[in-house]
């Protein structure tokens, strides 16, 4: 099959097809995705009643469709890379928007190249794209974090990366733990600007924009799809700098929540505009934990 493109690889054996849905609104696929559909000999999807009522909708129809989501083997992958090396073409798609981003689909991909076979990205919709071109906030770079881990020193150590990011930072979070990821953004990073995109290209899409505080004071159940966007951070104001004292007890907060030294000073360097060493310092000294 053709899809608008020069590929290498060896022409003995099958390509991948990494296919981009749509988000929510079905006329956000592309021409060049419906033809790869159509053209695949076989259909990987994450789920596969979504994926056929998707190829029912555009038509496309005696496919094979089968199962790979995030809880798929390496038989799975190797099954798939057979296929592929023995000369089939395989579209993969997930539930929505690009897959392998924070979506199952590495494994097969790397499978797929250990195998020789040509890997295509058909690009499309992306919840990450969508957010940020509606924000109004990102104006460079940005770090996509994904999702933040549900909890435990992971989630601890995610929203320090998230604090110490300068430029404008890109997440998802489930509406159930919405309310408590806004709130812990809140007490880190007091003032900064955010967005928060709900149900991107669907009917109820919700576009809200404000301070960090701002938004986790709104009193309301979160539903739907959520990506965050946050401002690059503010450069600290001169003269803001805290007291010695208002230091060490934001420091001993810090450490009391089990948090090590290193990444201690990594966030509270961006959020005032203090030196990350004297911060380390202060850190260590204060638990008394080798510096090395």
């Amino acid at each position: 099959m053709s899809s608008g493109g020069e590929q290498g690889g060896s022409s003995d054996r099958g390509c991948l097809y990494v296919v981009a849905t749509p988000i929510g609104n079905l006329g956000d696929i592309t021409l060049r995705a419906v033809e790869t559909l159509r053209g695949a000999d076989r259909i990987l999807a994450e789920d596969t009643r979504r994926a056929r009522a998707l190829l029912g909708h555009l038509g496309v129809s005696g496919k094979p469709v089968d199962r790979f989501d995030a809880h798929a083997s390496e038989t799975d992958a190797a099954r798939a890379a057979a296929r592929l090396a023995a000369g089939e073409s395989i579209a993969f798609m997930t539930d929505a928007g690009t897959p392998v981003v924070s979506d199952p689909g590495t494994a097969l991909v790397r499978a797929a190249t250990e195998a020789g076979a040509r890997v295509v990205a058909i690009p499309g919709p992306s919840a990450v794209m969508v957010a940020v071109s509606a924000s109004g906030l990102v104006t460079g770079g940005f770090r996509f974090v994904g999702f933040l881990p549900r909890g435990g020193r992971e989630r601890r150590e995610a929203l320090a990366l998230v604090t110490s990011t300068p430029e404008a930072v890109v997440l998802f979070e489930s509406p159930r733990r919405f309310r408590e990821t806004l709130a812990d953004l809140a007490e880190r990073m007091p003032g900064r600007r955010a967005v928060v995109a709900r149900e991107l290209t669907k009917v109820h899409e919700e576009i809200l924009s404000g301070s960090v505080e701002e938004l986790a004071a709104i009193e309301r159940e979160w539903l739907g799809e959520i990506t965050l966007v946050l401002a690059p951070a503010a450069p600290a104001a001169e003269g803001a700098r805290p007291s010695d004292e208002e230091l060490d007890a934001r420091i001993d907060r810090e450490l009391a929540q089990g948090r090590r030294a290193k990444h201690i000073a990594e966030e509270l360097s961006v959020e005032l505009g203090l030196p990350r060493r004297e911060i380390y310092a202060r850190a260590v000294a204060r638990r008394g934990e080798p510096s090395g």
